[in-house]
């Protein structure tokens, strides 16, 4: 899905590493050494170039913390650390673009909505989401800004589920079946000055209807 986003993008002294584990739920340790062993090599070949990597914002949610993936994400972040001398660390929210994982946010209550499927929305998470799009044209409208460093980049809001499922409703014309629990949390986030410059004006409600529009 990145990868499709930033080809438009692609620089001769750039290299995006858009070919990570992409599954949150995934456990196969394989996988992660994979990831690892290509971001070795392919940085290793293209030391001329700068490193851009992309992260999760998951390493902020305390529910989310432990688990597999987002503690590989944080190895690889350390790792790039030591073996690059010149990178861009992105730590996006919930992504949503063409291709990609199925499993995704948006694309799981799509299709619970249309397959009318119950859906069980926790009452107090919340959920950060961005556009792909949004992602490739930031990095690289931005990248000269962000130096052997991390960067926090998603929409600045987030999201409840049910705020979302109730625009989706709307946008599809058709009613989901859900209940909601007592349950989820939101954790905190500080965006840099150039991320909400980036999306100034932009209301919440507008940039779900953005996001639908554009992939549903």
């Amino acid at each position: 899905m990145l990868a499709h986003a930033l080809r438009k993008y692609d620089r001769a002294e750039i290299l995006f590493f858009a070919s990570g584990v992409s599954n949150s739920l995934e456990t196969d340790r394989s996988e992660f050494r994979r990831e690892i062993a290509l971001l070795k090599s392919v940085s290793d070949q293209h030391k001329d170039k700068k490193l851009v990597y992309f992260s999760t914002c998951s390493i902020y949610d305390s529910s989310k913390s432990e688990s597999p993936y987002v503690q590989h994400k944080i190895e690889i972040e350390k790792l790039i650390s030591e073996i690059s001398t010149d990178f861009a660390i992105l730590r996006i929210g919930n992504a949503v673009g063409n291709g990609g994982n199925p499993n995704t946010l948006i694309n799981f209550l799509k299709n619970a909505i249309e397959k009318n499927t119950k859906i069980t929305l926790h009452k107090h998470a919340g959920r950060i989401l961005v556009d792909a799009d949004d992602i490739a044209e930031f990095t690289h409208s931005y990248l000269n800004k962000i130096n052997n460093q991390c960067i926090d980049f998603a929409y600045p809001y987030q999201f409840t589920p049910l705020e979302i499922v109730l625009s989706m409703e709307e946008y599809l014309g058709k009613k989901a079946d859900y209940e909601t629990i007592d349950e989820g949390a939101r954790y905190d986030m500080e965006f840099r000055q150039i991320v909400r410059d980036y999306f100034k004006n932009i209301a919440p409600s507008d940039y779900l209807k953005k996001i639908f529009k554009s992939y549903l």
